[in-house]
C-alpha cells in the first residue's frame, strides 16, 4: 500500500491545553481551528508526514477577558504570531495504532523540537457522503517559557499565577484526499 494523503477536517478537529493556575487548579482552553495535512504510509510509518497549523485567534478558555489577555503581547501576541505550526520530521510506530512523532513546533516565532504521542489511529471509515475518514489524538507537554510565553505574576504566598508546564492535546479527524 502506498502513502495516503489526508487533510485535517477543521470542523471536527481541535487542540486543547491545560496549565496550572495559582498553583491550585488547572485551567483548560482550546483552539477551535486546526488545519493541515497527513501523508500516512501504513507499511512504512517512518515515511509518513504530518503538518498542522493552529489558529491562535480562536483561543477560548470560556472567560473573554482572559482570552483577550492570552491574545495580547503578554502571551501569544496574535497580531504578530497568529498561528502555531507543527511539522514532523520523524515518525516511529510504538504500537499497532500509536506513534511517537518528533517534529518542530513554532509558537510566537520560537521553533523548538517536541515529541507528540499519537494514539488511537482509527481504521478508515466511509462517511455518509462517500469520503474515507480516520482520526487520532496526540499529546505533548512543554515549557511555555521555552516558547517566549513568559508573562507571570509572583504570588504573595510563593509561587506564580501561571504554571510553566503546559499539556497539549490535539484531536483530529482526517479526510482522505484523491490519489
Amino acid at each position: 500500500m502506498a502513502a495516503v494523503p489526508y487533510q485535517i477536517d477543521t470542523v471536527h478537529s481541535h487542540a486543547q491545553f491545560k496549565v496550572r493556575h495559582m498553583m491550585i487548579a488547572n485551567v483548560r482552553g482550546e483552539f477551535s481551528k486546526v488545519t493541515g495535512s497527513v501523508v500516512y504510509d501504513a507499511d512504512n510509518p517512518s515515511a509518513s508526514q504530518i503538518s498542522a497549523t493552529i489558529d491562535v485567534t480562536t483561543i477560548s478558555t470560556r472567560e473573554p477577558q482572559r482570552d483577550e489577555h492570552l491574545k495580547s503581547g503578554d502571551f501569544f501576541d496574535v497580531g504578530r504570531y497568529p498561528s502555531i505550526v507543527f511539522s514532523s520530521h520523524e515518525i516511529v510506530a510504538s504500537g499497532p495504532d500509536s506513534f511517537e512523532v518528533t517534529g518542530n513546533l513554532t509558537i510566537r516565532g520560537v521553533k523548538r523540537p517536541v515529541i507528540l504521542t499519537v494514539e488511537g489511529l482509527t481504521p478508515e471509515t466511509k462517511d455518509p457522503w462517500g469520503n474515507l475518514r480516520r482520526g487520532a489524538s496526540a499529546r505533548t507537554h512543554l515549557s511555555r517559557r521555552s516558547f517566549s510565553l513568559e508573562w507571570n505574576v509572583a504570588l504573595e504566598a510563593g509561587g506564580f499565577l501561571v504554571g510553566d508546564d503546559v499539556e497539549i492535546t490535539i484531536d483530529v479527524e482526517l479526510i482522505r484526499q484523491s490519489d
